[in-house]
């Protein structure tokens, strides 16, 4: 976890009382609504469809217990009781008083928390992989590079007013579970000859003219991480199209110019500055090491769960869904589930934030991480500990065992709150829940990734959704478009030139719009299919998608007169 030195604090201190004063000139009637909207931006704040909305940074994913317990406090006395964990790893809190936001960006000032280029056409937070530091399959960890990314590019003044946002994200393990392909920048953290650096791929992104990335560099030394990066936002902030916003992101001047074109001008670039005062400093990388603490293992050995496994069959099915394996003999890394059935993906109350900070206090060293699903982890939890946190967990409702299955579904906020939603996200994602709320259907089924965006933004990913659902606008009615065959990662299987960096492949739209209402009828009808199609129960969705096409899904889904017989999949499930 890193720790803020006095640089830290005081910037972040700076920036309340800065924002305290343009709030106070706004309200004032001093500053006007165009003036403030980019001043407000930057700040995390939005005005959404009944209230402004602030969004607060989440550096990496990565939260000690106290900063969740001043999360859950700022929930219950400026907003609801509750906030929202989005796919950029940050929380969201959705009824704000707009007088009241300086107060709430100084009490997260105290727990070293802010809202900083959480919006605007800037660099936005820094994603990684939730497993950094503990995955199984690591090679390199990413998040001392993240938070070096993170202070070169807070307020940099050269990429404060970028054509468009701005993401990067860094994976550092075989499995790339940070969606590397699908962002302006996707850095993979690996060795070469001994020598730590990154492959880089640009031009990804996902939105209206979804694109994976290309791979640009090969490698590049960690010393020249940040002059590379500088080379490729300036070139991208040369030559970005600034008069249509539809067309102003780094992935339509990569596709314009074409890839190689603009590999080589980023080189040309960069072969001039690589040497200048963003090269990293073995001191440099020393003194932010130095910020972070690293938990303090035991020297322990791998057990099983035991009697509790054999003997409680929740507790056995949550073992299998949610607990990951662990770098760390003796240890296991636990996805606490905000995909009940009933609440929105991603929520969570004050009370459960209270509790999740706790039992991180009492089973995980006082950390926690954001999932860019939506979901938190305990990343370093004893194996013998197990059996305790589930009961703690199902105690609050935070033991859903579904993590990687077709319930815990990726949603945005939709039309519900979003004033930029063509159609609701929510009641869509509750109604698929409800539709397969069987535990024991849904581990048949097994893994799936559902993803529901309420525009064209995909703030939820739906394109790299093994299902992804769409809400369009037709004639003022709400339709919902389907796409199949997305992943954010893992090997091709078979569809030659389809994989992108990282694995990732965008899914195809099976045909026209489905109105809400047909939404889970529709979704039954392709796991129906699946189930009838797999050569093997360890045959997964995505795997019949990929080996079959698209074909056979889209004549059941089409099919008149043809009603999915619910009882005969679960049978053919079970079997």
């Amino acid at each position: 976890m890193y720790h803020y030195d006095e640089l830290d604090q005081g910037l972040i201190e700076q920036r309340v009382a800065q924002f305290r004063g343009q709030t106070r000139r706004f309200l004032d009637g001093r500053l006007s609504e165009d003036d403030f909207r980019t001043l407000r931006l930057q700040n995390g704040l939005y005005i959404q469809r009944h209230s402004p909305m602030l969004r607060v940074a989440i550096p990496y994913g990565m939260l000690a217990s106290y900063q969740l317990r001043k999360l859950a406090e700022i929930s219950r006395r400026w907003d609801k009781g509750y906030g929202h964990f989005t796919t950029r790893q940050n929380i969201q809190f959705n009824w704000p008083k707009l007088e009241d936001v300086p107060d709430i960006l100084a009490e997260l000032a105290t727990v070293q928390m802010h809202a900083i280029q959480t919006s605007g056409n800037c660099i936005r937070n820094t994603t990684t992989d939730h497993l950094a530091g503990v995955a199984a399959d690591e090679v390199i960890n990413p998040l001392i590079w993240c938070e070096i990314i993170r202070q070169w590019s807070v307020l940099h003044p050269e990429f404060a007013f970028l054509p468009r946002k701005f993401k990067i994200a860094v994976s550092g393990a075989a499995t790339d579970r940070a969606a590397v392909g699908v962002h302006d920048i996707g850095l993979q953290a690996m060795e070469q000859e001994g020598e730590v650096g990154f492959r880089v791929w640009v031009g990804g992104g996902l939105g209206r003219t979804p694109l994976v990335g290309h791979s640009i560099k090969p490698f590049v030394r960690w010393q020249d991480l940040l002059t590379y990066l500088q080379a490729v936002l300036r070139i991208y902030n040369l030559h970005g199209r600034r008069d249509n916003k539809y067309k102003a992101r780094i992935k339509i001047l990569v596709k314009d110019l074409t890839p190689a074109v603009f590999a080589q001008e980023v080189e040309t670039l960069w072969q001039r500055i690589k040497d200048g005062p963003d090269t990293i400093t073995q001191a440099q990388l020393q003194r932010i090491a130095h910020l972070f603490t690293w938990p303090e293992y035991e020297a322990l050995e791998d057990e099983h769960a035991g009697v509790p496994a054999t003997s409680n069959r929740a507790f056995a099915r949550w073992l299998r869904s949610n607990v990951h394996k662990h770098k760390q003999p003796g240890y296991a890394a636990v996805s606490v589930s905000l995909k009940a059935t009933g609440p929105a993906p991603g929520d969570i109350t004050a009370e459960q934030m209270e509790c999740v900070a706790e039992l991180a206090d009492r089973y995980s060293f006082g950390e926690l991480r954001v999932s860019h699903e939506q979901n938190l982890v305990l990343a370093d939890v004893r194996q013998r500990d197990l059996f305790a946190l589930w009961q703690a967990l199902d105690g609050s409702g935070l033991a859903t065992p579904n993590i990687g299955l077709l319930t815990n579904i990726v949603s945005c906020p939709g039309g519900d709150y979003c004033s930029l939603a063509n159609a609701a996200s929510i009641p869509v994602a509750r109604a698929i829940q409800q539709q397969f709320d069987d535990l024991d259907y849904l581990h048949d089924i097994g893994p799936l990734d559902l993803n529901i965006s309420g525009c064209m933004n995909a703030c939820s990913h739906h394109h790299i959704g093994h299902i992804g659902i769409l809400g369009v606008d037709k004639n003022g009615q709400e339709w919902y478009q389907v796409t199949l065959g997305g992943r954010q990662n893992g090997a091709n299987q078979g569809r030659v030139g389809r994989v992108g960096a990282g694995g990732a492949l965008l899914g195809r739209v099976i045909g026209p719009a489905f109105a809400r209402a047909q939404i889970p009828e529709v979704v039954q009808k392709l796991v129906t299919t699946y189930l009838q199609l797999r050569d093997s129960e360890n045959e997964h969705f995505i795997d019949v998608v990929e080996r079959l096409g698209i074909e056979s899904f889209k004549q059941a889904v089409y099919a008149k007169h043809a009603e999915p017989d619910d009882q005969k999949a679960k049978e053919m499930a079970h079997a």
